[in-house]
Parts: C-alpha cells; structure tokens; sequence
C-alpha cells in the first residue's frame, strides 16, 4: 500500500471519529440549534428589506432578533397560562354537563336527527347504548385532554430552567446564521463534491421546499389558527384558545384541516347557544379560511415544494413521528432532496447526461 492511500485512510478515518465525537458533543443541542437554523431561512428575506433601511448587517439581525424573542416568549408564555386554566375547567364542565343531564339532552337532540338515529341503531345492534356510553365517553374525553395539557404544563414548568437555555442557543445561533447565512450556505455547497448544475439542483430544491413549508404550511396554519380562535372567543366557544391551537395543528393537515375542530365546534355552538350564533361562526370561519387559502397561502407558497400532496402529507406525518415538530420541516425537506438526489442519479449513472 502506498504512502498516499495509508494518508487518505487516516485522514477520512480521523474525520470520521471526529465528526462522531462532534455529534456526541452537540446532541444535546441539536433541537435548538435546528430551530435556529429554520427561524433565520424563514426570517432572511426580512433581513434583506431591514437592511436596506438601517444599511448594517449586524444591526439589522440585532433588531429582528429582539422582534422574533419578543414575538415567540410573551406569546408562549401566555398561551401557556390560558391553557394550565382551560385544561382545569375542561373535566369540571364536563362533569356538570354529565350531572345536569347535559350529555342526556345531547343524547335526546341527536337521535332525532337522521345521522344519530343511525348511530345509535347500529350501537345497540352490538350491544351499546348511546345514553349510556356518551356521558363515559364525554367524562374520559376531557379528562385525558385534561391530564395531558396539566401534565405537560407541570413538566414545561419543571424544566423552565432547560427552556430558558434552549432558547438561548437557538437565539443565539439565529443571530449569527442570519448575519453569516450566505457564508455558510456557500462553504457547505463548495464541500459538496457535486457537478456544479447538480449542486445547484439539489440545493435550490432544499431551499425552495423549507421557504414552501415554513412560510405556506407553517404562516397559513397560524393565521388560520388565529383566525378561527377569534371568531370562538367572538361568539362565545367555551375553551376557544385551546380549540385555536387544535385548528393551527389540524391546518398543517393536507386532508381535514381546520374542519376537525370548527365544525364540531359549530355544532356544539348551535345546541348549546343559539342557531343563530352557529352561523355567524360558520360565516366568520368561511370567509377567513376563503381569504387565507385563495390569497395568503399561494403567495407564501410561491413556487411550492414540488411534491405531490400525498408525498407532502406522508413527509409532514412520517417527520413528525420521526422528528417530533421538528419533523414538519425536515420531512418534506428530506422527501424533496432525496427526489433530488434521484434526479442526479438518472442523469449521472443512467447516461442520460450528454457527452462533453
């Protein structure tokens, strides 16, 4: 073996232990250094108009740094205590409803209707009745959306001290990936050992799917979130805030959506309010979904991430069970870069790239 290639083996094989030794050394911060590198793609277009206007790099990513604390923290913190406070009263108004006879009346409304007749017919066909299992099952409903909310706001709170350090990191390394973004974006890029067209492929699909993502999926879902929720507390939805964040979850959702939540909500809405508030939520919901998906969602989306929705909704699931929320950006991102990739390889290693 010459000299040369005992050389190449030590030296990829030092790599290799170091950039183990690396991973090992950065686990634990891997989440908010990722989140850090998403908030600066998502905020770098904001860089380049506050930049025109202030004329330095670093000021510029100092103010949108302090925006994107503010706009994150006092929210979250917020959000936090309404929802400690809805997850407690959510089993005590249940348990009234039950006491009361609520859920009985309930029980009384929808068999009268077409649709509840059939359902309980085809439960007591197999051995259920609906007046019995509805109070059990509204009783354990918001008792396990109870637990879970206080259980994960105890532990939130446990380990306040642990947020407070992740969010630093991921400030921090936001700071510094908006200011030096273009920097690193272009040494990662000349490290790949790549055709430069193909280079440019895989990392504009890269870049055009996490825009896609981030500002579409990720904008038009808080808006719709944001949206409903105010059209709840408007007309009087028991819980709104709570119903909100499920609307925000379920927009991320290709199939569904918002629906899930609002429509439900509607229903309970019109039996224990009035009809007439009922249609008024539906009108404010319609309306502003119209507005958001016709208007707001294409313009964030621009070119689109270039999957079919059954791929896009297959990445979003598969990332969020791989990834955690991490997961509704890396997915798709992976699922794009990998159909990238397999674009190289066609014109690569199937002769279909023409002879120079």
């Amino acid at each position: 073996m010459d000299r040369e290639r005992i050389v190449q083996l030590f030296f990829f094989g030092f790599l290799a232990v170091m950039a183990y030794e690396l991973y090992e050394l950065m686990l634990p911060f891997l989440t908010p250094l990722a989140w850090g590198i998403l908030l600066a793609f998502m905020a770098h277009p904001a860089l380049i108009e506050v930049e025109k206007v202030v004329k330095r790099r670093s000021l510029s990513t100092a103010i949108i740094s302090v925006v994107v604390a503010l706009v994150v923290i006092l929210p979250a913190v917020w959000a936090s205590g309404r929802l400690v406070v809805e997850a407690q009263a959510l089993y005590t108004q249940a348990s009234d409803q039950v006491n009361t006879g609520g859920v009985t009346k309930l029980h009384d409304w929808a068999v009268h209707t077409e649709l509840g007749a059939w359902i309980n017919k085809k439960m007591g066909e197999r051995g259920y009745k609906l007046d019995e299992e509805l109070p059990k099952l509204t009783l354990q409903a918001a008792q396990v959306t109870s637990n879970y909310v206080a259980e994960n706001a105890t532990h939130a709170a446990k380990n306040f001290f642990g947020f407070i350090v992740d969010f630093g990191i991921a400030l921090l390394a936001f700071f510094y990936l908006l200011r030096d973004g273009d920097y690193y974006y272009k040494a990662v890029q000349d490290l790949t050992p790549l055709h430069d067209d193909d280079k440019k492929a895989i990392f504009d699909t890269l870049r055009t799917t996490l825009s896609s993502v981030m500002r579409g999926l990720m904008l038009t879902a808080v808006l719709q979130g944001v949206s409903i929720g105010i059209g709840m507390l408007i007309f009087g939805v028991p819980y709104w805030l709570f119903l909100a964040l499920a609307s925000a979850a379920a927009g991320l959702m290709p199939i569904g959506g918002t629906a899930l939540v609002w429509i439900p909500a509607m229903i309970y809405l019109g039996f224990a309010a009035s009809w007439s508030s009922a249609i008024g939520l539906l009108i404010w919901c319609s309306v502003a979904l119209a507005v958001i998906d016709n208007f707001i969602k294409p313009l964030a989306m621009k070119h689109g991430t270039g999957l079919p929705t059954i791929a896009l909704f297959l990445g979003i699931l598969g990332g969020l069970e791989a990834y955690g929320p991490l997961g509704l950006f890396l997915g798709p991102a992976i699922m794009s870069v990998f159909a990238a990739l397999l674009r190289v390889y066609r014109k690569e290693y199937s002769g279909t790239r023409k002879a120079a």
